[in-house]
């Protein structure tokens, strides 16, 4: 069951989506909300898989409570649904994954609504080679309880969640406060990549790639049970790398 939060100032927009997401069974409407701000609250408390959000409201823009949604949980996919084609770069730039232009015909907003199954399902896929293991080296994490050194080499993911950021190794997962930014600049460039404003990866340990949306794609790591997120940009980027 894929969960959905709906944001839109329009009652009548609300209730033309949740009408459509009803039809098909894959799908369940957990919320509703006026705004950005109650929506963030709902999703905080419901966290939903998928929100269908408008741009312009009220209090808090569409693109503003996405970045903040993104913050908890980057994985969340965003369909912005506007009346205004000139918002799209904004939506380009926090990885929405559709942009819909209102009044929309239900062709167009089912074909969204497959491509969402067919996402949360994993349907697609291609491999990608493994490069070299990295090299034996520490990296020091500033934690709550003082400091920890961590084997760079086991390393997988990094990535914001719920405000923190967080290492994934094989066998261990470290919370810091430390930014992103910050560890990715003592970390080897040939040896992880910033995907995503989100993560940072280990290019040594991706071994599937999935389209995850319109500008981005999802990156496996084997049997590892945390994934992440790839830019259109960077998924060249990365084509490069392995070519």
């Amino acid at each position: 069951m894929i969960k959905v939060l709906i944001v839109d100032d329009d009652f009548g927009m609300r209730r033309v989506l949740r009408k459509a997401l009803s039809k098909n069974e894959n799908f369940k409407v957990i919320g509703e909300a006026e705004n950005g701000v109650v929506g963030i609250e709902l999703f905080k408390e419901d966290k939903p898989d998928v929100v269908f959000m408008d741009i312009e409201m009220p209090e808090m823009s569409g693109c503003e409570c996405a970045k903040r949604i993104f913050d908890i949980n980057p994985k969340t996919k965003i369909i912005f649904a506007t009346a205004y084609e000139g918002f799209m770069q904004e939506a380009f730039d926090v990885y929405a994954f559709d942009y819909l232009v209102k009044p929309f015909d239900m062709e167009r907003l089912n074909n969204t609504i497959t491509r969402l199954i067919e996402v949360c399902n994993d349907i697609h896929g291609e491999d990608v080679r493994k490069a070299t293991n990295t090299e034996k080296s520490k990296l020091i994490i500033k934690n709550k309880d003082g400091m920890q050194l961590i084997d760079v080499e086991d390393i997988i993911i990094i990535q914001r969640e719920d405000g923190n950021t967080v290492i994934y190794t094989q066998k261990d997962k470290v919370i810091t406060t430390e930014s992103l930014g910050h560890i990715e600049e003592r970390l080897d460039v040939n040896k992880f990549m910033r995907t995503h404003k989100s993560y940072i990866v280990n290019i040594s340990r991706i071994t599937n790639i999935y389209p995850y949306g319109r500008w981005t794609y999802i990156l496996k790591f084997g049997n590892f049970e945390v994934d992440a997120l790839i830019t259109h940009k960077k998924f060249s980027e990365l084509e490069q790398f392995f070519n």
